[in-house]
């Protein structure tokens, strides 16, 4: 026989304050993957289980998205956070995402703190506090580029670094630079847009812009870091799977005193030529011995994205594995 729970909150409203405003969809999401039948109001919800063990799944639940959104930027819960507290319930994994939520980046005041949201995120916040230099290697979606980001933004402004420098190679993908329209600096700025994106997530548009103008932050494709010494300096290199080995080999060895980089990308998206090989793809055999360096490898499981995202990048490795076309 079913039975019936009531829990009330009072002064919250549910929808707003805990479902990321979207009561409905958010509430069927629960049903699913807790195995409940739910009936809200306001600041109520109705409970309906066969299983005394779901009723106390739920409420517990509930528990931890209040107590989450006590500590969270505006006192609001996310989307993207409530997916993720569903889905720790919903695997058994509570312990895991109370371990993500204690490890916060913080960045600009006004902006939200960062979060790991896999476990392999997680290992790649704790690796990039821990080592001199961290590869972050994976698919698209991972957020390898945006915990970099963060990381950075978070040791500039606690005063652990006095700059920040952005760097990705120019690679055409299609279409070649001399023939596009406009200055050197229009031309590589699609290269470089993605990173300006992350950064304007960490902080305010004029609080970045100032950080730009100063110099402080420095957004520039891989070719002008040659000759440079980089000190006292966040450094991220994105998109690493399109440098070569030489040039790889460069970007490392302009790290300075007291300066700290990160290198991500995805050695499946090369736009290398084909008889070039990735230094993204040669440095972890190369430097695998050296203690001040680490690794992290994200997969499919790791994509923080659409879900959809993940299956795009399952199909896409299953048919490499049994198409040489």
């Amino acid at each position: 026989m079913a039975h019936e729970e009531v829990h009330y909150f009072d002064g919250l409203d549910i929808g707003k304050a805990l479902l990321a405003d979207n009561l409905n969809l958010n509430l069927r999401k629960i049903e699913e993957k807790l195995s409940v039948k739910l009936v809200s109001r306001d600041n109520w919800v109705k409970v309906i289980s066969d299983q005394p063990e779901n009723h106390k799944k739920f409420a517990d639940f509930f528990k931890e998205l209040i107590k989450i959104r006590k500590t969270s930027f505006g006192g609001k819960i996310e989307q993207q956070e409530f997916e993720q507290i569903l889905f720790a319930f919903e695997e058994s994994k509570v312990n895991e995402l109370q371990k993500f939520f204690s490890r916060k980046i913080k960045v600009s005041p006004r902006k939200k703190n960062i979060v790991a949201r896999t476990k392999a995120q997680f290992g790649y916040i704790e690796m990039m506090s821990q080592k001199d230099i961290a590869f972050g290697i994976g698919p698209a979606g991972t957020g390898k580029t945006y915990l970099a980001m963060a990381m950075a933004v978070s040791e500039l402004l606690a005063g652990r670094h006095s700059r920040i420098i952005l760097t990705r190679p120019a690679i055409e993908a299609g279409e070649n630079l001399g023939f596009l329209p406009g200055s050197l600096e229009d031309k590589v700025m699609p290269y470089l847009r993605p990173l300006y994106d992350a950064l304007y997530d960490m902080l305010d548009f004029d609080e970045a812009n100032a950080l730009i103008e100063k110099n402080i932050i420095e957004v520039a494709p891989l070719a002008f870091m040659r000759g440079r010494t980089l000190n006292n300096a966040f450094v991220i290199l994105d998109e690493a799977q399109n440098t070569t080995v030489p040039q790889m080999m460069m970007f490392l060895t302009r790290l300075g005193f007291d300066s700290h980089c990160v290198i991500t990308g995805d050695p499946s998206q090369s736009d290398l030529p084909k008889n070039q090989k990735s230094g993204l793809v040669h440095a972890p055999k190369a430097l695998a011995g050296i203690e001040e360096i680490g690794f992290t490898r994200f997969t499919s499981k790791d994509v923080v994205r659409h879900p959809l995202v993940e299956k795009i990048i399952n199909a896409y490795q299953e048919y490499d594995k049994t198409n040489k076309d």
